[in-house]
């Protein structure tokens, strides 16, 4: 095994990570004026440099080319790395004890968003919990445009199905890949910050926001609960971050360049119009895009008209709302839960709970199935049905009118069931350990699709009176759920083949 690759793509996930501390350090000094948090954060950002630099160093003269095995590791190792310097600022302040500040800077770090902090926590941590889930999102999306491909193979081609994408295991050719999804998500995150900057939010607020929603963290923050403009300003931040971010990079470069050497202002705003319209069309034809919003339509249909038959006085434009919302939040695997969801009658809990395991598209930072996956798995299941009543037909699986080969469709299947098999061994597991079933199933779901909660079944109460053990296990489950569960199938067949060869 090559410890160098890891070490190497470790240090260079926590250097970045540094960059991230001078958000809390920046309020803690000019806005609270605290200098007790600009210590803590400030040590905490030196161990965090200097634990990049040492694994730097340790990884140095390490091969160009990924091989799976270490590229599994790494994959399984970076969220728990960013969540041991996490952690460090809540143990310190005694915000969090040791076994609460890990779960939740895991759950951060991976966008579940769990919010396991008291309601009258300071306010920089709820501006170190957005940092950890903005910055745990970036590392996602990176990861997804670099190691993900190597490991699960039917990522890098179901993304390359839908953006004309090539991926490469060589660590000089993932640069330009990284600088593209960079640039996505983090005009994305303005973007959100200048929706909710104008509809009232101060500017803190507003990056908090932004942060949590572009990230899908969510969390229990949500300023100005009452405010239609911040909701939907949540709900377009929310809709963006289900969509594929390579897709958004692509239409954005097919758009005209402002300036040329015969530049005529009336042929730009012809050719930028054209090019508006053709992506828009582009973009709504896109298989993923369809299903998603289909699923929010019917989504929002059923819980509108089901909670307007059980309570005609409600006022239509609230429930409109609060349909939508929910709906968009739990698809998105953001989980920001208002109105009371948890009071809410169990068939908007079930409809919300089923968009959470579907999840947004592929190349999006949302977790669940993806889109990709769910429409593959209903074609296959369609075209087995057309061949048991037509034993003599062919039939091919098609994505955006290009034919999915059959290895593709095997790895989805493959990691349909394997997700099946984790979410029965870890809701068993966790039963073992003192949970009831239905919270046992419940957790297990919620850190599996990275949603954070189910309203009214698994809530951060719910986290915090977990077992030790129980608290460690969930981590586990959370990362794995982020990572996709083939690296950790990769690392368990590796040791085993260690195993039988002694």
């Amino acid at each position: 095994m090559d410890r160098k690759i890891i070490f190497a793509i470790l240090g260079n996930v926590l250097m970045a990570f540094t960059i991230m501390f001078a958000i809390p350090i920046l309020y803690a000094a000019v806005i609270s004026q605290s200098l007790y948090h600009v210590t803590i954060f400030s040590l905490t950002a030196i161990i965090a440099a200097t634990s990049g630099i040492i694994l730097n160093r340790l990884g140095v003269n390490h091969r160009r080319r990924l091989p799976i095995f270490e590229t599994a590791a790494a994959l399984m190792l970076i969220y728990p790395s960013i969540a041991l310097i996490g952690m460090i600022p809540f143990l310190l302040t005694g915000e969090l004890f040791i076994f609460d500040a890990i779960l939740e800077t895991v759950s951060d770090a991976t966008s579940a968003g769990l919010s396991l902090m008291s309601s009258d926590a300071p306010y920089i941590f709820r501006i170190w919990q957005s940092v950890l889930m903005w910055f745990g999102s970036l590392i996602f999306l990176t990861t997804l445009v670099t190691l993900m491909p190597e490991v699960g193979g039917c990522f890098g081609l179901s993304m390359s199905l839908q953006g004309g994408q090539l991926f490469s295991p060589l660590f000089g050719q993932m640069n330009s890949m990284t600088q593209r999804v960079i640039k996505v998500y983090g005009g994305l995150t303005l973007l959100s910050f200048a929706l909710f900057k104008l509809a009232g939010l101060n500017y803190w607020d507003a990056l908090l926001m932004a942060m949590r929603c572009i990230s899908t963290g969510g969390g229990n923050f949500f300023p100005a609960r009452q405010s239609y403009l911040v909701e939907y300003a949540a709900i377009i931040s929310m809709l963006l971050a289900c969509g594929n971010f390579l897709m958004y990079h692509r239409l954005i470069k097919t758009l005209p360049p402002p300036y040329s050497e015969r530049f005529d202002v009336k042929t730009y705003l012809k050719r930028l119009r054209q090019n508006i319209f053709d992506n828009i069309k582009t973009f709504y034809g896109n298989t993923e895009v369809k299903a998603c919003t289909l699923i929010i339509f019917f989504g929002v249909m059923f819980i509108f008209f089901a909670t307007m038959l059980r309570d005609s006085t409600l006022p239509a434009d609230d429930v409109m709302t609060y349909a939508l919302f929910h709906v968009v939040s739990y698809i998105s695997t953001t989980g920001i839960n208002l109105f009371e969801l948890e009071h809410a009658h169990d068939f908007d809990k079930f409809l919300v709970f089923l968009t959470t395991v579907f999840g947004g598209c592929m190349g999006s930072v949302t977790g669940g199935l993806k889109m990709m996956r769910v429409s593959v798995l209903m074609k296959t299941t369609a075209a087995e049905i057309q061949k048991t009543v037509h034993p003599h037909m062919i039939t091919s699986i098609s994505v955006n009118e290009k034919p999915v080969p059959l290895e593709t469709v095997g790895r989805i299947l493959g990691f349909f069931f394997m997700s099946c098999v984790t979410l029965f061994i870890s809701s068993a597991l966790l039963s073992f350990m003192g949970s009831q079933f239905s919270e046992s199933v419940a957790i297990s779901i919620v850190c599996l699709t990275n949603v954070g909660i189910l309203p009214g079944i698994a809530e951060p109460q719910t986290f915090l009176s977990l077992s030790a053990a129980a608290k460690l296990f969930c981590a586990l489950i959370l990362v794995v759920g982020r990572v996709e569960i083939f690296a950790l199938i990769i690392i368990l067949a590796k040791f085993m083949a260690m195993i039988r060869h002694r």
